[in-house]
């Protein structure tokens, strides 16, 4: 096991910004706005002689509402961690929050370094004298944004952590099959991804945008791996206002572009909506194998579930291959077959298709029905064999491909997806017309046959009156 070292602090110290630097990414959302930050954020360290792992926490404010959960969430950071990076923000001072924070540190008995963040411009000296009514020891001023002295601060951390044989090792890099659950807001994906850990693992608030990072966990059910990414709810762009929504939403459609399978999560009490269809148009033209979960099912009667039913059958008939569940993610029925209909539809977008089967499929599907005329001449498909996985890409070799029209297309996948029994995973055809090496090129005639040419030409002038 790697060292584990929590960032916990007031709001807008800092943390993430210091997560980022240390991890060297760009996974937490970075902002001048206090509160930003709500959920555990967990990341491998790669500043510093060996790897570790980071986790960055909401700050402590004290507040009501949702705050009581993020402070849930930093406590349960502080039980696993190993040593504790307690943040402060130079340009403030010693605040009573601080010094509250500082008790509550000292009380867990865990290892403590006092981080005095945002010191460009000012005295270390006189910033770091302020701080040592604190009471944890001489501080580590840092610049974050810059860079600076962070390397002696993860340095000075790794000595004081026991020696690990594992600590010279990053984790493995195989993730499993990567879950995007996306969704609207306050359609229930924390809340769906909490039942499935069966932990408190992120922020559950009845409120809209609880959520506003992806947050990608790793996880295991038996020997099978996964790794899920909590999403900020997507709302129309007509409705965002707010700059740090707009970034959630960026974060959003990325997690969909890094993940093998999408979890669209559709609340049941909400109904089907516009943005649904949007959000899960991009999830085909994405690629993504895609299983529907209409979530909040208890508590409706049958004519409102009849309506929900009927409801995606019209305006979300494009998803006909994907798998609908109806499940309560708050009271657990029906999310245990979530999972298998992940692997399902991960197995169908991953799938190898031989090409003698693809092509056999193809001539079966051209003789009991042939592609239409294209100026008085037949669309020929000759052979066909697969250009990629998830999604599931075939390639059609042929004459005029580039005349096939929609209808016979969607013919074709459905042929295909039929006799592979693909679901859960959208399909694409790639057409290839072949090139005519003749083309351009005239016969160069024998002397023979421009003998019989001369012969035929003057049969036809002595012929003309």
């Amino acid at each position: 096991m790697l060292p584990v070292i929590a960032l916990v602090g007031r709001p807008n110290v800092g943390k993430s910004t210091l997560f980022n630097r240390l991890t060297r990414t760009r996974d937490a959302l970075v902002a001048d706005f206090p509160g930003l930050t709500r959920d555990r954020q967990y990341g491998v360290g790669r500043l510093g002689p060996c790897p570790y792992l980071i986790v960055d926490t909401g700050g402590i404010s004290g507040g009501d509402g949702v705050e009581v959960l993020m402070e849930r969430q930093v406590r349960l950071a502080i039980g696993e961690s190993d040593h504790l990076l307690f943040m402060v923000d130079a340009h403030d001072g010693v605040s009573p929050a601080d010094i509250d924070i500082a008790a509550e540190l000292r009380r867990t008995g865990k290892p403590l370094t006092l981080v005095i963040n945002k010191i460009d411009h000012l005295s270390q000296d006189l910033v770091s004298a302020e701080f040592h009514e604190l009471g944890i020891g001489d501080p580590h001023p840092i610049a974050a944004t810059q860079g600076r002295g962070l390397t002696a601060l993860i340095e000075h951390v790794l000595d004081l952590l026991p020696p690990r044989e594992a600590a010279e090792k990053v984790p493995d890099a195989d993730k499993g099959i990567q879950i995007a659950v996306v969704g609207r807001p306050n359609a229930g994906k924390s809340t769906l991804i909490n039942r499935i850990l069966g932990e408190e693992r992120v922020v559950v608030f009845d409120s809209p945008g609880t959520t506003r990072d992806s947050l990608y966990i790793p996880f295991s059910l038996g020997e099978r791996r996964y790794t899920l990414i909590d999403t900020a709810g997507v709302r129309r762009r007509a409705k965002i206002n707010d700059v740090i929504e707009k970034f959630s939403v960026i974060k959003t459609l990325q997690a969909i572009e890094a993940c093998n399978v999408v979890v669209l999560v559709l609340d049941a009490h909400q109904g089907i909506g516009e943005q649904d269809a949007t959000l899960a148009g991009h999830v085909i033209e994405s690629g993504r194998a895609l299983v529907i979960a209409v979530n909040k099912w208890d508590g409706l009667n049958s004519e409102q579930r009849a309506n929900i039913k009927e409801a995606i059958a019209r305006k979300l008939m494009f998803l006909d291959f994907a798998a609908t569940h109806f499940i309560s993610a708050l009271h657990g029925s029906g999310v245990g077959l979530l999972l298998d209909e992940v692997d399902a539809a991960y197995a169908s977008a991953t799938r190898t298709l031989p090409t003698p089967v693809l092509t056999r499929l193809l001539d079966d599907a051209v003789q009991e029905h042939s592609p239409p005329l294209v100026h008085g001449h037949r669309i020929k498909l000759r052979y066909a064999h697969q250009g990629g996985r998830n999604p599931p890409i075939i390639v059609i070799h042929g004459n005029q491909t580039a005349e096939v029209p929609d209808t016979y297309r969607r013919y074709l996948i459905n042929r295909f997806r039929k006799a592979f029994k693909l679901h859960g995973t959208p399909m694409r055809l790639e057409f290839k017309t072949g090139t005519n090496p003749y083309a351009g090129k005239r016969n160069k005639l024998t002397p023979r046959q421009v003998k019989k040419r001369q012969r035929l030409r003057s049969f036809v002038t002595k012929k003309r009156p």
